[in-house]
């Protein structure tokens, strides 16, 4: 099983994230893809798999010339491809999943068969903590516009707590205009339900980060809305 979580500046809490990861899960391999950060994430994950004697079960790959989600996400899944992995999970690196849910994502896959496994802040159980009420209601419109539009058959399109089983990801054809934000979230969703994907949710509480700065900009919301009507015009 690998685990990816795709940094940039993040030195605040790559080292914590890898920590808690080991704790839920300690049999499986966890990826670190980094778009090369000024702040030095990348060299202190690789110290602390050294110093803690995790060498092989914490890997870390650097990007030196490309940016964003989207990108890192598929490398990430390439290397899990490329590896036979069974499973690879996907999560933010800045603690706002929390990994102590790992172990649920990926029972959920194994007992009940999926293909895809949603950490869900938007089913029964779920949770947004920090967050100001503005946030929280657009963040449940669009995630309930793209859903609609799309067909989605989860609550969270947009979230990237996820587990997935790797045989489909490697199934997937190679998109011909693939996206590089926060969209490509929504799109390898999208494009596993095109395929019959078996895909269902489990409860999370989302916890606002404490260090660090968002990703996630005006900019990068209005990119991933507008791909939302590219991927519908693609149907």
């Amino acid at each position: 099983m690998l685990v990816g979580i795709c940094t940039y500046n993040e030195a605040a809490n790559v080292k914590t994230m890898l920590a808690k990861i080991g704790e839920a899960l300690p049999e499986a391999v966890c990826l670190v893809v980094d778009d090369d950060s000024p702040d030095g994430t990348a060299e202190i994950a690789r110290r602390y798999a050294e110093e803690s004697g995790a060498d092989e079960r914490i890997q870390v790959k650097v990007r030196q010339d490309e940016r964003g989600l989207g990108g890192a996400i598929r490398a990430a899944m390439q290397v899990a491809i490329d590896g036979d992995y069974d499973l690879f999970c996907n999560m933010d690196a800045d603690l706002s999943h929390d990994p102590a849910d790992l172990p649920r994502l990926v029972a959920t896959c194994v007992e009940k068969n999926a293909d895809v496994v949603v950490g869900s802040r938007y089913v029964e159980g779920g949770a947004i903590v920090g967050w100001p009420w503005r946030r929280k209601v657009m963040s449940g419109l669009i995630n309930g516009f793209t859903r609609t539009l799309l067909r989605l058959p989860v609550r969270d399109a947009s979230g990237s707590y996820r587990c997935y089983r790797v045989s489909c990801l490697a199934g997937l054809d190679p998109p011909r205009n693939p996206s590089d934000g926060y969209a490509f979230i929504q799109e390898v969703l999208l494009r596993l339900h095109r395929d019959g994907a078996k895909c269902l949710e489990v409860p999370i509480t989302f916890t606002e980060r404490v260090h660090g700065t968002s990703k996630l900009n005006l900019r990068e919301a209005v990119r991933s809305s507008l791909t939302v009507f590219r991927l519908l015009a693609a149907r």
